[in-house]
């Protein structure tokens, strides 16, 4: 059938860019999604999550070796399936601070401009504060003094996290936008490139050699490692790179693929009898009834994992915050083992604007080989500085936790290190909060590789819309970011195509 615009990757920003092109009247959406249908009960689960990461609904990708992180290769989990990786994270909501769009210098990005287009997808998706939480969670509030219980990367505060969820289900975008209209998605339908009519696109194609027209243009949504490894597919990117992987040069774009970051962090493991959620045998009965507490939408399959948390200053010299503490009241075992049969409780510390940069590139042209993902972490020394004295920082602040007989002990996998001792073990356990952005940066200057209002340069009917175009990482979890892009870019497009 003839198709308008089509929409490349049904993820968190391209289930809102979706609706929002079809209620503006574009004319025909179509939506592809390389992945399977969410309709699965460990989608809707909150603690689904828990089990969908590395199932076949993740693309379950891996960073390149991480030079100045141990030399390891990183898991970036991404969601596979309508919703993207809002099928398959905690359902954390923070837009960010204000301040980290103005410092992305974009014209029309500027957090007072933003703001209408989250309150827009908001009032959609309706995130609150999380109920029935566990007793640990409700003690955060007492880590900082003058704490209104509501946390906010504006300011040093901690307590329980606004989520989206709804009836005590996920509430993603796929539900609250996706579906609210008559809108064809067509799902295992990954794309290998576009296809062009002279300097304008005409299309894509499928990974099978099935080709689709769009008369108007092609949205990609894609998220910030598949869109620009199909920009790249498709001839635009580092053109000695391209030619290398003997992919024909379009549009030379030295930048993209550049820029990559993601939040890293480090995590802390509790142990101890009667502590948070946990398999100790105690608990047994409480697992025996959590199928019926999830009907009243209470107890551990009810919860995301990250039930709340804090933002406060590494150093806690009273300057604005620049981490961000993620709290987990299950047991997660530090050596790594699924199920250990024991209580706790997990805290870690994510750098809130890391200063390290990677880079994303193509293996090869073959659309089935995973792109090469280098996240850079740690290639500026200062993220490692201020992620280990956000760790002592964080120990401190849990201590004045009101956690009663709740408390545990520290275990791993860094108990009781500090200096240089604590930083080597960072370098070989960090990860990052699966926040990765920024390879299709948007800007006014010639090196950014999409126009403030989306389009890709240096082509017609081309548009990223999803993480990928930020030029930093906002301040805190990225979901509302990305929903709030396909928002706000969609009101772009639809006028650029009226």
């Amino acid at each position: 059938m003839p198709y308008d615009v089509i929409v490349v990757g049904a993820g968190s920003a391209g289930c809102v860019a979706a609706a929002e092109l079809y209620r503006r009247g574009v004319g025909r959406v179509l939506v592809l999604e390389a992945g399977s249908s969410d309709f699965h009960p460990l989608v809707a689960m909150p603690m689904g999550l828990t089990w969908l990461i590395g199932s076949r609904r993740d693309w379950a990708l891996k960073t390149a070796p991480q030079e100045a992180a141990g030399g390891r290769a990183i898991g970036v989990p991404r969601g596979k399936m309508v919703g993207g990786s809002g099928s398959i994270n905690s359902m954390v909501w923070f837009r960010g601070r204000a301040a980290d769009f103005d410092a992305w210098s974009v014209e029309g990005w500027s957090g007072s401009e933003v703001e209408p287009a989250f309150e827009a997808v908001e009032e959609k998706l309706l995130p609150q504060q999380m109920q029935n939480t566990h007793a640990l969670t409700q003690g955060l509030q007492a880590m900082l003094p003058s704490n209104s219980g509501v946390p906010n990367p504006d300011r040093e505060s901690a307590g329980v996290f606004s989520h989206n969820m709804k009836g005590g289900r996920r509430n993603s975008s796929a539900r609250a936008f996706l579906r609210q209209y008559d809108i064809p998605v067509t799902t295992g339908a990954a794309v290998d490139r576009l296809t062009w009519r002279g300097d304008r696109v005409a299309g894509v194609k499928l990974t099978d050699g099935t080709k689709i027209d769009a008369a108007k243009g092609v949205v990609l949504a894609a998220g910030s490692i598949m869109s620009p490894a199909i920009l790249m597919r498709s001839g635009i990117g580092p053109k000695v790179a391209l030619q290398k992987l003997g992919i024909t040069v379009r549009v030379d774009a030295p930048e993209l693929g550049e820029n990559l970051h993601d939040h890293p962090g480090f995590g802390l493991h509790f142990e101890g009898a009667g502590t948070g959620y946990g398999l100790e045998p105690a608990q047994w009965w409480r697992w025996a009834r959590a199928p019926f507490d999830l009907l009243a939408r209470r107890g551990p399959l009810a919860s995301p994992t990250v039930e709340g948390g804090a933002f406060f200053n590494a150093r806690g010299d009273d300057a604005e915050p620049d981490v961000q503490s993620h709290f987990i009241p299950f047991h997660l075992d530090h050596r790594g083992k699924k199920y250990s049969m024991k209580s706790g409780y997990f805290a870690d510390v994510c750098l809130c604007r890391p200063q390290s940069r990677g880079a994303l590139s193509l293996a090869s042209a073959d659309p089935n080989t995973a792109p090469v993902i280098d996240l850079g972490l740690f290639r500026e020394a200062r993220d490692l500085d201020t992620l280990a004295e956000g760790v002592g920082r964080l120990r401190q602040l849990l201590e004045r936790a009101d956690f009663g007989a709740r408390r545990g002990r520290e275990v791993g996998p860094a108990a009781g290190l500090s200096g240089d001792a604590l930083k080597d073990v960072i370098r070989n356990r960090a990860g990052t909060a699966y926040h990765p952005v920024g390879t299709c940066r948007m800007g006014s200057d010639a090196g950014a590789v999409v126009t403030p209002r989306l389009a890709v340069q240096g082509t017609q009917g081309v548009w990223v819309a999803d993480a990928a175009v930020m030029p930093k990482v906002t301040s805190a979890n990225t979901n509302a970011p990305s929903m709030m892009i396909g928002w706000k870019g969609a009101e772009m497009i639809a006028g650029d195509l009226s």
